[in-house]
């Protein structure tokens, strides 16, 4: 019978407690540091998202204007978006936010804005004219101006110039001169605006005659009353008259480019025009 030797059992004793230490620190649960901070930038972007506004296309100042962006309208250009600030029921201002750009539309963008944000703001309303050679970006301007203009309405905007108004009305009937002199601004320029007709101008291919109306010191409006008419001089009529008249709203003087191709309409529209403002005391 053989005798176990005491350096064998130590060692087999030694091995198996170290595997035992072993197969205990394979079992213990780890902390995997990335798998947490990964859940705690899940959790900060969804509190994000939902910190983040998603609608949000009316905006309310200190001051009681508002600005609201309307609805994209596509072209067949691109895209157009109109933005503007509404304050007592009346759009002060009118920019765009997205228009067709590249190649030649950067060229009709550039001529048509500035005319499409000058008319908003004078019109107060999206019936507004087209600019000539822009078709497409005015009406897709016009379509986005509409929807802002429903959009602020429906926050409330409108509504408020009308309240002030009619208050102010009752105010005054009672006599009382310091409601008077608070009447809303909104029906102000409405009871000041006056129509002025121009003297006739004449010129090589016959009359011309301009009426405007004047509110607030500013042109809001001016059209031809009388200009030349028959064969070519129709063609140069319509191509001239339109482009005149958006450039004396725009101008609010008789000081405006004469349309290429048409200068003898161009010469009398501007006569008939500055005697229209000389009677209306601009």
């Amino acid at each position: 019978m053989k005798k176990s030797h005491p350096i064998r059992r130590a060692v087999l004793a030694g091995a198996a407690t170290v595997s035992g230490i072993v197969l205990l620190l394979s079992l213990k649960p780890a902390s995997d540091p990335t798998s947490t901070s990964a859940q705690g930038a899940a959790a900060q972007q969804t509190a994000a998202s939902q910190d983040s506004p998603q609608g949000g296309s009316a905006q309310q100042s200190s001051t009681g204007a508002q600005t609201v962006t309307g609805d994209v309208a596509q072209t067949q250009y691109g895209p157009v978006q109109v933005r503007i600030t509404v304050s007592g029921g009346k759009i002060t201002k009118s920019e765009v936010v997205q228009i067709p750009s590249g190649g030649h539309s950067t060229e009709v963008s550039n001529a048509s804005v500035p005319k499409l944000n000058q008319e908003a703001v004078a019109a107060g309303s999206a019936s507004i004219d087209a600019v000539s050679g822009a078709s497409y970006t005015s009406a897709g301007y016009k379509k986005s101006l509409q929807s802002a203009l429903d959009k602020a309405k429906a926050s409330g905007s409108g509504s408020s110039g009308a309240t002030g108004s009619t208050g102010s009305t009752g105010s005054a009937g009672s006599g009382s001169s310091g409601s008077a002199g608070s009447s809303s601004s909104s029906q102000a320029p409405a009871a000041q605006a006056k129509t002025v007709t121009g003297a006739v101008a004449q010129t090589q291919y016959g009359p011309v005659q301009v009426r405007i109306t004047v509110s607030g010191g500013k042109i809001t409006k001016s059209e031809a009353v009388q200009a030349p008419k028959g064969g070519l001089s129709d063609q140069k009529t319509a191509l001239a008259v339109p482009r005149l008249n958006q450039e004396a709203v725009a101008a609010g003087t008789s000081t405006i480019d004469a349309v290429s191709g048409a200068t003898y309409t161009s010469t009398g529209y501007k006569q008939s025009l500055q005697s229209a403002l000389d009677k209306a005391g601009g």
